[in-house]
């Protein structure tokens, strides 16, 4: 069996129309058509990633995210006819892992999905003074203490530790992060370090691990204090 989507959808044709698309590259995939529904499948069933509309009957996507992130870092890619930036920016504040924004060709969702998956995906683990990655199921503690992050967040902290000491510049980590040449602004990548940031603290108060350099972009290094 292939690697599952749950697509939660109110537009019927829609739905099936991305199922199609998704059943033609190898995954296998269910449909859920109202946001009630989804707690209680997600209880009873596996899934690799799921795609949630933003606006849906019964339960919106928002709440549907923030459950979801209260108990898993099950890959979420949050689809919406919004195309604000403060919503962009709420969807992954909220823990999604994408935003793709209707109109929107089913090619491109299915390309996001992979990418999604394929940054969720790994064999290794990687430790450094009491921080380990483990690739194989996206999670990084500190001292045996959870992190809690997304899978964007994990990425962009396996790339700036692999190579501590370096400057990545924004653009960089878009590249790195987002590697189907998408266009995504530097407010996305800072959201993102800016939660990463705190998560960590929460663990390590008194130490700095991702630093900013104005202008120029972010590093990871062990230090004590803040900087």
């Amino acid at each position: 069996m292939g690697q599952h989507v749950l697509i939660v959808e109110d537009e019927v044709k829609l739905a099936t129309l991305l199922k199609d698309y998704l059943v033609q590259s190898g995954f296998d995939v269910d449909l859920i058509h109202d946001g009630s529904e989804v707690e209680g499948w997600l209880a009873q069933h596996q899934t690799n990633l799921v795609l949630l509309d933003l606006m849906l009957p019964g339960k919106g996507g928002v709440e549907i995210c923030k459950d979801i992130r209260k108990h898993s870092q099950l890959p979420v890619i949050m689809v919406t006819a919004k195309v604000d930036e403060i919503d962009r920016l709420l969807g992954l504040e909220l823990g999604a892992d994408d935003y793709i924004c209707k109109p929107f060709s089913p090619r491109e969702v299915v390309a996001r999905a992979k990418a999604v998956l394929r940054r969720s995906e790994g064999g290794e683990k990687v430790a450094d003074k009491g921080l380990i990655l483990d690739i194989d199921t996206y999670k990084a503690t500190i001292h045996g203490k959870d992190l809690q992050l997304t899978a964007v967040e994990f990425q962009l902290l396996k790339v700036l530790s692999d190579q501590p000491g370096r400057i990545f510049s924004r653009s960089v980590l878009v590249d790195k992060i987002y590697s189907d040449g998408r266009v995504v602004s530097d407010r996305t990548i800072d959201s993102h370090i800016k939660k990463l940031r705190k998560k960590i603290s929460a663990q390590l108060p008194d130490v700095e691990l991702i630093h900013s350099l104005y202008a120029v972009g972010y590093k990871f290094e062990w230090q004590q204090g803040q900087s």
